[in-house]
């Protein structure tokens, strides 16, 4: 039996304003995700993978970005209409956040436990005695693999990897029905990222939870994710299973590009194959296909006309090359 929806984005549309001009940072984006699903955000520097989480939050800077359309159902309910208040009652206690750099994301000031007790004074209040809130914070701290008599340290005595456990504990506070995890292995070792990536994926099984992991590695996706979709220039150009994405013969060209730029233990090349040219300027899209300018397949149609959608039972592609494949609809 497939388990239900638990996300739902349809056509989400963000602007930032400024100085420089107004940047289409997410381009009416679509994605579901299940109850107890790991989604791989996957994209580069600059494709619109965080302002989308941050739109999911509510969290988008007010002064400078705005939605122009789109929806975000959560539990039936659409996020884009609930105000602040109803959002800080989601916020922590139904989705929670891991932010990329646990140094900007903890308070230099406050104890981590005290940090920790925060989200549980704002959802817990009146629910649970002053005692209880200090004993979950314990029972997180040991889940996270912190011992509890270090909750009255500061930020600045931790370790990169052990401020990420702190962070992981912070969102995990209210024990939220979704998690998303922007690139929380970014700042650290590959021995201390694999020992979160086991952490985040004991949790996620202990606790039920779904997850939208933002990265930009591809290891990272094959590891934890059950589905991926592949962001560029703020929009999404394929989505599918893992499965699809590593064992599938369709692919965009952008993600044929992301693959051949792994290096690989059966093939001996000398040089890996990156992707020739730049991400487009955001605030003068190319037309057409934001891809063409890079792409080694770009045909005339593709510099004028939206890329054609390609669907093959969860796979889509958005791509001219595949109006002549069989199967998609």
């Amino acid at each position: 039996m497939d388990n239900a929806t638990l996300l739902d984005v349809k056509d989400l549309e963000v602007i930032y304003t400024g100085d420089g001009g107004r940047v289409q940072a997410v381009n009416k984006i679509a994605f579901e995700l299940k109850e107890k699903e790991t989604l791989g955000l996957v994209g580069e520097t600059g494709a619109g993978k965080t302002t989308t989480a941050l739109a999911i939050m509510g969290l988008l800077p007010e002064r400078n970005s705005r939605v122009l359309g789109g929806q975000i159902f959560f539990q039936d309910g659409d996020l884009l209409k609930k105000n602040k208040n109803e959002m800080r009652l989601i916020r922590g206690a139904l989705i929670s956040m891991i932010f990329q750099d646990p140094m900007t994301a903890l308070n230099p000031v406050k104890t981590v436990g005290d940090q920790v007790l925060e989200s549980l004074k704002i959802h817990f209040a009146g629910e649970m005695t002053p005692a209880q809130m200090n004993e979950r914070v314990d029972e997180l701290f040991t889940l996270v693999g912190i011992s509890p008599n270090r909750k009255k340290d500061y930020p600045h005595q931790f370790s990169g990897g052990m401020k990420q456990r702190v962070v992981i504990a912070i969102a995990l506070a209210c024990e939220p029905l979704l998690m998303i995890a922007d690139e929380p292995t970014t700042a650290l070792d590959v021995t201390i990222q694999a020992q979160v990536l086991a952490l985040m994926e004991e949790l996620k099984q202990k606790l039920n939870m779904s997850m939208i992991m933002i990265t930009h590695d591809l290891g990272i996706v094959a590891e934890v994710c059950d589905r991926v979709a592949i962001m560029y220039a703020g929009e999404l150009v394929e989505s599918g299973s893992a499965k699809d994405f590593f064992e599938g013969k369709l692919h965009h060209p952008y993600t044929v590009g992301l693959l051949g730029a792994l290096p690989s233990l059966t093939n001996h090349a000398r040089r890996l194959s990156p992707i020739s040219g730049l991400m487009p300027d955001p605030t003068q899209l190319p037309a057409g296909c934001k891809f063409h300018p890079r792409c080694p397949h770009s045909m005339p149609i593709c510099e004028q006309e939206a890329p054609y959608i390609y669907k093959s039972g969860g796979h889509q592609i958005a791509c001219h090359l595949m109006r002549d494949q069989e199967g998609g609809n």
